[in-house]
């Protein structure tokens, strides 16, 4: 019993942090250090991943299927928008094939943690100063502006994912804000962010199960709670990200900006 529910409660942290721009990395490491607990282990965190992988397929299944049938009939748009959203995955897969051994050490260091949810939170704030005071809590419009979505953009989107490989900065968080910085309608942003977080969610999956023995056996949990771990990070996950994209269309999406510089400020205070 002790099993199922120490995977759930990492299933429901995982799941509400992975999505919401608050960092998953970043408070599963703190998590670890203020509560004393060692690391989940390989088999566990791959079904966590799997579980926010089919978080994201569920939530975008209609987009994915409609993407995946244009592709196999040769549909210039849909082969555009995938080959957009490899392009995209690119940077993140470099920084981790050339700096694998040093964020190692990164993922140690919860006070680095912190100091990158500082930074998570400066740049969710900035999406209200980078608008006018007296349209920053309108929701935006059908009408709104949508900038077009071009290699360019889609590369430092791309770049600001890569950046998010760092404990405390959040994958959502760089994405979208990096996104809106760019033109892109609330949306469309929220909707590119997760669409190309699927090959790395994919491959950080993959490298688990198939180099470093990722299969349950014997001497690890056993395939009931992997998968009460899958099942928990995947409910919790849909649910946080109908969550987000309510607020990112409020326009109140920087307010989780706020939680993150307390949540930095009070760790680098603490002395963690």
């Amino acid at each position: 019993m002790h099993a199922y529910l120490s995977v759930a409660l990492l299933a429901v942290l995982q799941g509400i942090t992975e999505f919401l721009p608050i960092s998953s990395s970043g408070h599963l490491l703190v998590a670890a250090r203020l509560l004393d607990f060692n690391p989940p282990g390989v088999r566990v965190e791959m079904m966590l991943h799997f579980g926010t992988l089919l978080a994201v397929c569920l939530h975008y299944r209609l987009r994915l299927a409609a993407l995946l049938r244009g592709f196999f009939r040769r549909d210039s748009a849909a082969r555009r928008q995938c080959g957009l959203l490899l392009l995209a995955s690119l940077p993140i897969i470099g920084v981790y094939l050339l700096f694998h051994e040093p964020l190692k050490a990164a993922y140690e260091s919860p006070r680095l943690a912190a100091a990158m949810l500082l930074a998570t939170g400066g740049g969710l704030l900035s999406l209200r100063l980078r608008r006018r005071p007296s349209a920053v809590d309108a929701p935006p419009t059908p009408a709104q502006a949508d900038a077009p979505l071009n290699a360019w953009r889609a590369g430092v989107i791309g770049l600001a994912q890569a950046l998010a490989i760092l404990p405390g900065i959040s994958r959502s968080g760089a994405t979208i804000v990096v996104a809106r910085h760019l033109g892109l309608a609330p949306a469309h942003a929220a909707e590119f962010s997760f669409l190309m977080c699927i090959p790395p969610l994919l491959g950080g999956t993959l490298l688990s199960l198939f180099e470093r023995g990722g299969a349950p056996g014997a001497s690890g949990p056993s395939w009931s709670v992997l998968t009460l771990g899958a099942l928990v990070a995947a409910v919790v996950g849909y649910g946080a990200i109908t969550v987000l994209l309510r607020v990112l269309n409020s326009g109140h999406f920087w307010m989780f900006g706020v939680y993150c510089l307390a949540a930095g400020g009070f760790l680098l205070i603490g002395g963690i």
